[in-house]
């Protein structure tokens, strides 16, 4: 914060860094994000687009270990009683409200915002025209006369083409390669899934013509996915983790000069957090929310967070503001792993305080607790509230995944832990 004074200019809350203590940060991150407390949305369908009006998109995966997708789980953790067929409603249902597309990871995004994100389909088209397209032409062909006949159909649709081709991690199937290489370039969309088998259709099919037929330009839609990224995360860099590694913006000094041209343009609004070396950004909008975030949580509850949860998307920052160390450990060899295949870290009022482990038995309909590991400066003894707000978070997200009871790991932790909840 500059100081006015003979040589200075005023103090203009959108170019000058505002002070904001570490928990000042930690409260707003979660009052943003709603889940202060979780799962407080209605249980209504709209309460989707409400998560999504918030958070901008989310991340999609189609690994349902632990009884649901990354962006269901998302979802739930802010919505009570949130069914996934909501969300399905508004991906494939006839009022179309939101879309599948690739945004450096595969995303669901407003498709109204797809004149802004089409620009993947721009950068993806030269490579996939002149690579596997120009190669398997026949196949190409065949794809889009097919659909075009018959759609949506998925790739069992085309056995004839079933010959192997390199495509992007291992030898592939023709058909879903080349269906994967034009849902990339926008020539075909994702209709509907059947569990996670993909229904392509041809994109005009998908979209509204008004939004295929004007696209943004390529600095308004590099500037929206920017946008993005801050939108999602509440507090971040241009330089921030996830900028520079899985969401890439463009060049760090694209993503300067547009960081910047938003804050001038009262977008964006420049803070200091304390503890943290470098400036962060929030949205200028929600500079009353982040003011508002003084005093202590009015109430306090307990959230199973998705490995990819926008709320956990930059480690460096989990690190520096919760001092929380977590990896999503599905990718890391089991003998090398630290705490499981799929962890879910705990999140209590504005405190990340654990790991747990949930895992859905589908014969037995049983909600088996792989693990349970708190950080060591917390004991979940030690505070009434948690307990109760736990019994509640393990009793929602059994009913969520459609469990009929829970199995608790014979350990210690886990047996006090059990006991803790039984004892509600």
């Amino acid at each position: 914060m500059r100081p006015e004074g003979e040589g200075s200019r005023r103090y203009d809350p959108l170019m000058d860094p505002l002070a904001v203590s570490a928990d000042q940060a930690r409260r707003f991150l979660v009052t943003r994000h709603l889940l202060a407390p979780p799962r407080a949305l209605p249980a209504e369908p709209a309460s989707v687009m409400a998560v999504i009006d918030r958070l901008g998109l989310l991340q999609f995966d189609p690994l349902e270990v632990p009884g649901a997708r990354n962006h269901d789980l998302v979802l739930h953790a802010r919505i009570g009683g949130y069914q996934r067929a909501w969300c399905e409603e508004y991906l494939y249902g006839p009022d179309r409200r939101l879309i599948e597309l690739y945004n450096k990871s595969l995303n669901i995004v407003p498709i109204d915002e797809l004149p802004h994100y089409r620009v993947t389909w721009e950068r993806n088209r030269a490579d996939v025209e002149g690579g596997i397209l120009t190669e398997q032409r026949a196949v190409a062909d065949a794809v889009l006369a097919r659909l075009e006949a018959d759609g949506p159909l998925t790739t069992a649709a085309f056995a004839e083409h079933a010959h192997a081709i390199d495509w992007w991690w291992a030898p592939t199937r023709a058909s879903r390669a080349v269906m994967e290489a034009l849902f990339v370039i926008g020539r075909i969309g994702i209709a509907r899934r059947e569990g996670n088998r993909r229904h392509y259709d041809l994109i005009e099919r998908i979209v509204p013509a008004k939004l295929l037929a004007d696209p943004a330009s390529e600095e308004e839609a590099m500037t929206h996915r920017l946008l993005s990224r801050f939108r999602a995360m509440g507090i971040t860099a241009p330089n921030g983790v996830q900028m520079e590694v899985m969401y890439s913006a463009g060049p760090p000094a694209d993503r300067r000069r547009r960081t910047d041209r938003l804050v001038d343009d009262g977008v964006l609004a420049p803070i200091q957090v304390e503890g943290m070396k470098s400036v962060s950004y929030v949205l200028a909008d929600e500079l009353p929310m982040l003011r508002d975030a003084v005093a202590p949580l009015a109430a306090t509850g307990v959230s199973f967070l998705a490995p990819l949860d926008p709320i956990v998307w930059d480690r460096r920052l989990l690190r520096d503001l919760w001092g929380f160390d977590y990896l999503w450990e599905v990718y890391v060899p089991e003998k090398k792993r630290k705490w499981g295949y799929y962890v879910l870290p705990i999140l209590f009022g504005d405190r990340f305080v654990g790991r747990i482990e949930p895992r859905l038995d589908r014969k037995t309909k049983t909600l088996r607790i792989l693990g349970v590991w708190f950080e060591p400066d917390f004991d979940p003894a030690g505070d009434p509230a948690f307990a109760t707000a736990l019994t509640r978070a393990v009793e929602d997200y059994r009913r969520f995944v459609g469990a009929e009871k829970v199995a608790w790991p014979r350990t210690r932790v886990g047996r006090s832990v059990a006991n803790l909840v039984r004892d509600r």
